[in-house]
């Protein structure tokens, strides 16, 4: 979308480009829209202090094993479960659903009163899980959140810091469990380095 507006307007032009991150592929974007920029940069957002972060090592096919242990064994008011792609979040709400959770699903192949209804549900009690794709991890203000878990780990260590600040909201604790395959560990190391600490390994 944004290549096809840039092929209608005039090369000579003052470009202004806002983002909240900005990942490989949008930068590359930007070094073909922009010319000679001047950046302006505001300090990275760090997770908030009263979020606990841990990362739960797990292979691939015992992952939902895991969140259904994790899911049992947690005090929890509401959780948000983070998944990378549409596909995944759909089978995982459908498998929760059928052991029993109060369960909805977020994501952007989802209609616009499908994703109001899921989240109004949510916010209200009706579900007490929520799975999204990122299109949850921004924008959203639900309050009461005791739990993010990210079931695929971020690629990028800016979208951990939004995943999980949808939790320990208002001076309110949360937590933030990860769970990572062996094939996540880069992700993970990044992520640690991004925030300026270890992460417990449980």
């Amino acid at each position: 979308d944004v290549k096809r507006i840039v092929s209608k307007v005039p090369k000579e032009r003052q470009t202004l480009f806002f983002s909240a991150t900005i990942p490989p592929a949008i930068a590359q974007l930007t070094t073909w829209v922009v010319r000679d920029p001047e950046i302006i940069e505001i300090s990275r957002r760090a997770p908030a202090e009263t979020v606990s972060h841990a990362f739960y090592p797990v292979v691939q096919t015992q992952k939902f094993e895991l969140l259904i242990a994790l899911l049992e064994r947690t005090h929890y008011e509401s959780v948000l479960i983070f998944c990378r792609t549409k596909i995944g979040a759909d089978t995982i709400s459908r498998r929760l659903d059928n052991l029993g959770h109060p369960v909805a699903v977020m994501h952007s192949n989802r209609s616009q009163s499908e994703r109001t209804e899921a989240l109004t549900g949510f916010k209200s009690g009706k579900y007490e899980v929520l799975v999204a794709t990122d299109v949850a991890s921004r924008g959203l203000d639900i309050a009461g959140i005791s739990h993010v878990v990210n079931y695929d780990t971020p690629l990028h260590p800016e979208d951990y810091v939004h995943r999980i600040g949808r939790t320990g909201r208002a001076l309110n604790e949360g937590d933030a469990f990860t769970l990572l395959t062996e094939d996540e560990i880069k992700y993970a190391k990044a992520i640690e380095r991004f925030i300026g600490e270890t992460v417990e390994r449980k």
